[in-house]
């Protein structure tokens, strides 16, 4: 079985090609911002990508209609339940216009539709960021106008967690993990028997800092800030998810280069990096009451866990809760392993209903 994956990013997109678990090849394929933001359109910036992932199968010399399926990141949807769902018309028409929020990923489905349909194959999306499974408990938030949100990186959760599973001797449907995604965003999942029961909103300013995202700030001194006339909604909301965290108090959101400064003396930081891996690890333990204690592992992922100095400042607060363990990131395997599940047999693919 042959599997194409398409992982749309802000500024660029990943391809990859799967003979049944085995990838075949890899592909990174950077887009220009300032060409990506003079795309004001949906459909303009839709048919660029698809535009540049087509001359990468033609150069790499890829027919269409030898590949098996397509298998996309999923975008902002209607919430969800975990697994693989077919893209279909009801997940277009949502994904095209935006209707639960703009973001790169929804032109993963959309694309790799355009595609499948050439070739006549079935095209997929395995566990959208939107995945929500959280318990009635755990969506409650302080507030009767708002509800908490289930909104975090489930592709890369999942996957990690199935390997930690798989490498202890249990199944994840029934184990109980705590896991940190760490990258431009933070998320951490508590997993329960295969189901992600409670989680930080990792996009809309729950949860710890990030290289880019603010994480939960003290709300009487952001309503101060949002009605005091130094940001209007937009410019704020671009500071909390883009601008925020290391970016913010350092002016780069690379985590290679603020560890390179603290590594050469630089202060302030080495007490950023301090301080990330401070909440990351509060958030961590938070975690701890909703699992009750039974915690089979702590599994770190994503591209800040490649930092043996950053996991081991989180480690060393939370190794006595259980054991810890990084996992690297793996989308594009998630991606080829969900729709080999349903093309196996393994699974049914579920249906989008918005």
């Amino acid at each position: 079985m042959k599997i194409l994956t398409i992982n749309p990013g802000s500024t660029s997109t990943k391809l990859a090609l799967f003979s049944g678990t085995d990838c075949l090849w890899k592909a990174h394929l950077a887009h220009d911002k300032n060409e990506i933001s003079r795309l004001t359109s949906f459909a303009s910036e839709k048919e660029f990508r698809k535009k540049i992932i087509l001359n990468e199968l033609a150069k790499r010399g890829v027919d269409l209609k030898e590949i098996n399926a397509i298998s996309a990141r999923g975008g902002l949807l209607a919430p969800v339940e975990g697994g693989t769902y077919t893209v279909n018309q009801s997940m277009l028409n949502d994904l095209t216009s935006c209707k639960h929020g703009k973001h790169a990923s929804n032109f993963g489905a959309v694309i790799a539709s355009e595609l499948a349909d050439v070739a006549g194959i079935p095209a997929f999306i395995v566990d959208p960021p939107v995945v929500d499974e959280l318990e009635p408990v755990a969506v409650i938030s302080g507030l009767p106008e708002i509800s908490r949100r289930s909104l975090f990186h489930a592709l890369n959760q999942k996957a990690v967690a199935r390997v930690c599973a798989q490498e202890i001797g249990i199944s994840y449907e029934k184990g109980s993990f705590i896991v940190a995604h760490m990258g431009g965003g933070i998320s951490v999942g508590a997993h329960r028997h295969g189901r992600v029961i409670d989680v930080n909103n990792a996009l809309e300013g729950e949860g710890p800092m990030s290289p880019e995202r603010s994480g939960g700030l003290p709300a009487g001194a952001l309503l101060k800030l949002a009605t005091g006339g130094k940001a209007d909604p937009e410019e704020l909301m671009e500071k909390i998810t883009r601008k925020g965290g290391i970016h913010a108090y350092l002016g780069t959101n690379s985590f290679t280069e603020v560890l390179k400064r603290a590594a050469n003396g630089d202060e302030k930081a080495k007490l950023i990096v301090d301080a990330m891996a401070y909440q990351v690890a509060k958030e961590i333990a938070s975690l701890s009451p909703v699992l009750k204690g039974k915690i089979d592992a702590i599994v770190l992922t994503g591209g800040l866990s490649e930092s043996g100095i950053f996991v081991n400042l989180i480690r060393e607060r939370v190794d006595f809760l259980a054991k810890v363990v990084t996992v690297p990131q793996m989308e594009e395997a998630a991606l080829a392993a969900g729709a080999l599940r349903i093309l196996g047999g393994e699974e049914k693919a579920r249906a989008y209903r918005g």
